[in-house]
């Protein structure tokens, strides 16, 4: 059995991670050599500082609300709603609401 084995059938998203209070939460749902697939969950007020990567990343927003500001441009995001964060611009992340979004890292 492999370490994300809990993936290899049909699942809900949103049903797949939980909300902790005044927590963000991450659950790797695939890694390899080009990149991966991650869920979190974010209490409101949570945030990621200021960071960038060398790769691109898509963040796929699916539930509640949450401000990604990307070489300091704020975006608004809900559910349902996606964005791209480019390789090696600083981006951000903050909680408006509790909100799951999942992150796909696309390595070169």
């Amino acid at each position: 059995m492999d370490e994300f084995s809990e993936f290899n059938s049909a699942s809900t998203l949103k049903k797949s991670i939980d909300y902790v209070k005044a927590a963000t939460v991450s659950k790797i749902i695939s890694k390899t050599k080009n990149g991966s697939v991650t869920l979190f969950s974010f209490d409101i007020g949570q945030n990621l500082s200021e960071h960038s990567t060398p790769f691109d990343a898509l963040a796929i927003i699916i539930d509640g609300q949450c401000t990604i500001s990307i070489d300091g441009k704020p975006h608004s995001l809900s559910e349902g709603q996606m964005i791209r964060m480019p390789a090696n611009i600083p981006h951000t992340l903050e909680a408006i609401s509790p909100f799951k979004m999942l992150l796909i890292m696309l390595k070169n």
